[in-house]
This record gives structure tokens, C-alpha cells and sequence, in this order.
């Protein structure tokens, strides 16, 4: 136990802890925005990036006009939308989703880049916390870097972005996020005279299998693997078989293991799918490891990961409507937070 803080230490890091978890809730929201523009196909309808003038939308008819001319140049338009007869109502549609994903992407910079330098300028950013949160910041700037490298990709080389440059866009904010609430809980324990918390092994091992499996997550949403399955309401040929099989019929290893592991759609799904199962046996161990010292994170965790198992099948069963696979990555987000928590409050542990 560190000594008793003062009261405006403790008060200095209530305001950032609050602060940081208001950032954090922004995260989790852009990362379900996110979701909807993959699924609306709506990423590369913007084919500029205009940090301040792209805030304010198309207002005339020319402006829109312009967009829209903008976006048939792309690859998804002359191959897929265009063909298919795209109005430019439709187009509306999708610029509005990417639109809203660019004003939230800039409305969380500017909540934490302000507040960030009201707390230092006012001496309100506790010792040894200013790096911290310093690299938090590089981490939004990187965010938005790897946001149009992703976004190019569509733009210029195929009808849509690469997966691997999606997967990239999406782990970059999870990690970000893990790093705002694991720095809001410490920040917690300081307002309350205790020591930062460390991550033991148990809680490293359940965040490690959970990168691969949020790694493999986005794969899938990337190259549309999630109906490779097939479909159909309580159709067991889709889940928990493959078309019909324990293992997808359709996996080609011509190109080699590391394309088929990588790229390859069935592969990819059928690594999501039960690479799953043994995320759960390792959250089930922390959960149970956490019982006796936070019955509360014991039950959200267990209770996150089992709506997101449940999540998952019917996103399949369903063939991918987009309310599910939304509710799907949102929780998806939800439960990286949850196993923070749960990895902070083992790591908070003296013995």
C-alpha cells in the first residue's frame, strides 16, 4: 500500500480517470461506426482526407456532384456500384456513414488533445503519468494515418480495402482503447493510495489470444468471409459446420500456408470461428481467477464473451445482417475492455 494521496492528488486523478474513461466510451463508439461503414461498403466514398475542411459535408448540388464524380473513378464504383446502376442518392447514403466515422475520428481527437493540455498546463497530470499519455496521443495521430493507408487501398488497387490494412485500422484503436482504461484504472488506484498495477501472466496470456482472435476477426470482415459458411436460421451446415463440413471444403494452398492462413476466406473463417473456443477457455480461467478478489469483473467478463460466442453464430446463421455484425464488433470492443479490467484488477494484487 503506497502512502495516503493528498486531497488534490486524489482529486487531480479522479478528473483525468473520468476523463479518460468519457474517451474510452468514444472509442468503443467509432469502433461500431466502423463496423457499419464495412458493411455499408461506405470506407472509400470520401477520396480525400481533409483533417479540417472535410469536417463540414457537400452542401450544393455541385459539391455533391463533385463527390460523386470523385468516387466513380474508384475501382468499387466502375466494377460493382456503377454497373449495378448507383443514384446519387445512394451515394449520399454511404458518404454519410464514412462522413460520421471522419467527424467522431476528429471530434475523440479533440476531446483528448484539449483536455490533455488543460491538465498540463494547469500541473494537474500526476508524476511518471505525462509519457503515458503522451504516447495515447501518438497512438490517435497513428490511428489516423493508418486510417487513409487503409482507405488508399480501396481507393486505387481494389473494390475494397485491403484486409490487412483493416485488421491494422481496427487493432490500432483496441489497443488504444485497452491503453486509456488500463491508465484510468491505475489512475483510480493512485486517487486511493495504491500502487499501479502490473501485468502478470495469466492476464498477458488472455490479451495475447484475444489480439489473435480480434486479428482474425477483422480478416474475416475485411474479405467478406463471415458468409463462406453459408446461412440459413439454425442451419447446423453453417455453424458449427462449414457448408455442410467439420472443415471448409474450399481452402486453396496453392499460393502456399502463409497466403491460405492469411488470406484465404475459408481458412481464415474457420481459424475465427474455433480459435474462439480456446479464447474462452483462457477468459474462463481468468474469470474464475478473479471470483474471490472481484466477483463484479468476474461477472461481466464472463457475461461479455458469452454474448459475444453468441453473437457470432447468429451474425453466420443470419448471413451477415449488418445490425448483428455491428452488435458483433461492438461487443467485440466491449469485451477487450472488460478483459483489461479483469487483467488490472490481477495485476493489482500484492502478495
Amino acid at each position: 500500500m503506497a502512502d495516503a494521496p493528498s486531497d488534490i492528488l486524489k482529486s487531480n486523478a479522479q478528473a483525468l480517470a473520468r476523463w479518460l474513461f468519457i474517451v474510452a466510451f468514444m472509442v468503443i463508439t467509432i469502433v461500431a461506426v466502423g463496423g457499419i461503414t464495412r458493411l455499408t461498403e461506405s470506407g472509400v466514398s470520401i477520396t480525400e482526407w481533409k483533417p479540417v475542411t472535410g469536417t463540414i459535408p457537400p452542401i450544393t448540388d455541385a459539391q455533391w456532384q463533385a463527390e460523386f464524380e470523385a468516387y466513380q473513378a474508384t475501382p468499387q464504383y466502375q466494377l460493382i456500384n456503377g454497373p449495378a446502376g448507383m443514384t446519387l442518392s445512394a451515394y449520399k447514403f454511404i458518404f454519410f456513414w464514412e462522413w460520421v466515422h471522419r467527424l467522431l475520428a476528429r471530434t475523440i481527437g479533440l476531446v483528448f488533445a484539449a483536455p490533455l493540455a488543460w491538465f498540463w498546463i494547469k500541473g494537474r497530470i500526476p508524476q511518471g503519468y505525462k509519457p503515458r499519455l503522451l504516447a495515447l496521443l501518438a497512438l490517435g495521430a497513428a490511428q489516423g494515418a493508418v486510417g487513409w493507408w487503409m482507405v488508399k487501398s480501396g481507393i486505387v488497387n481494389d473494390v475494397k480495402v485491403s484486409h490487412f490494412r483493416l485488421a491494422a485500422h481496427l487493432l490500432v484503436a483496441l489497443f488504444t482503447l485497452g491503453g486509456l482504461i488500463w491508465t484510468a484504472l491505475d489512475l483510480l488506484a493512485l486517487a486511493k493510495g495504491e500502487r499501479r498495477a502490473k501485468l502478470g501472466g495469466l492476464g498477458a496470456l488472455a490479451l495475447i489470444a484475444l489480439v489473435l482472435q480480434l486479428f482474425y476477426g477483422a480478416l474475416v470482415a475485411g474479405m467478406r468471409a463471415g458468409t463462406s459458411a453459408g446461412g440459413g436460421w439454425f442451419n447446423w451446415d453453417a455453424w458449427p459446420l462449414m457448408q455442410g463440413n467439420l472443415y471448409p471444403a474450399g481452402v486453396d494452398w496453392a499460393l502456399g500456408a502463409g497466403h491460405a492462413l492469411l488470406s484465404d476466406p475459408f481458412l481464415v473463417h474457420f481459424i475465427h470461428r474455433w480459435w474462439a473456443w480456446v479464447v474462452v477457455a483462457v477468459l474462463v480461467i481468468l474469470a474464475r481467477a478473479l471470483r474471490p478478489i472481484n466477483r463484479k469483473a468476474s461477472v461481466v467478463l464472463h457475461t461479455v464473451f458469452g454474448t459475444q460466442v453468441l453473437l457470432g453464430i447468429l451474425t453466420v446463421w443470419s448471413g451477415v445482417t449488418l445490425w448483428l455484425a455491428v452488435l458483433h464488433q461492438l461487443v467485440g470492443a466491449l469485451l477487450v475492455a472488460a478483459t483489461v479490467w479483469s487483467a488490472h484488477v490481477l495485476g493489482s494484487r500484492r502478495f
